[in-house]
């Protein structure tokens, strides 16, 4: 099977910086890899407690200011083997793609997103990390 574990959890954030503080000096989680997306707008972060193999936390900067009070959980994502392999099956099946394609990030860790049942965001994650 090529789906292995949740890969990260991503949470829309106004400011990245003021968050990966509070995630770091408040929940004790290291920051693992911050870096500008590849269509210049968005801002990503990721964090974890350094583990091998963990859950990450990944904070959002970019996609929309107007978070609700009680934040926002962008979508859940998991880890793949082979990301063309996922990519090439979940197109076969009736789901609902949000990426059209597979978007590759400056780390070289690639993704794409689908709509689950409820619309809520899917996302399969091969990463570099």
């Amino acid at each position: 099977m090529a789906r292995k574990k949740i890969e990260h959890v991503g949470i829309m954030v106004r400011d990245i910086d003021t968050s990966v503080r509070f995630y770091k000096d408040v929940v004790g989680l290291e920051l693992k890899d911050k870096l500008v997306h590849t269509n210049g707008i968005v801002t990503l972060a990721f964090l974890g407690f350094n583990e091998s193999g963990e859950t990450e936390l990944e904070l959002i900067q970019g996609y929309n200011d107007g978070l609700p009070a009680e934040g926002k959980v962008h979508h859940v994502a998991f880890t793949v083997d082979d990301i063309e392999e996922e990519f090439a099956r979940i197109k076969e099946l009736d789901v609902r793609l949000i990426d059209q394609e597979i978007t590759a990030l400056p780390n070289g860790s690639r993704y794409f997103f689908f709509h689950g049942p409820d619309g809520e965001w899917v996302e399969f994650f091969q990463s570099t990390r």
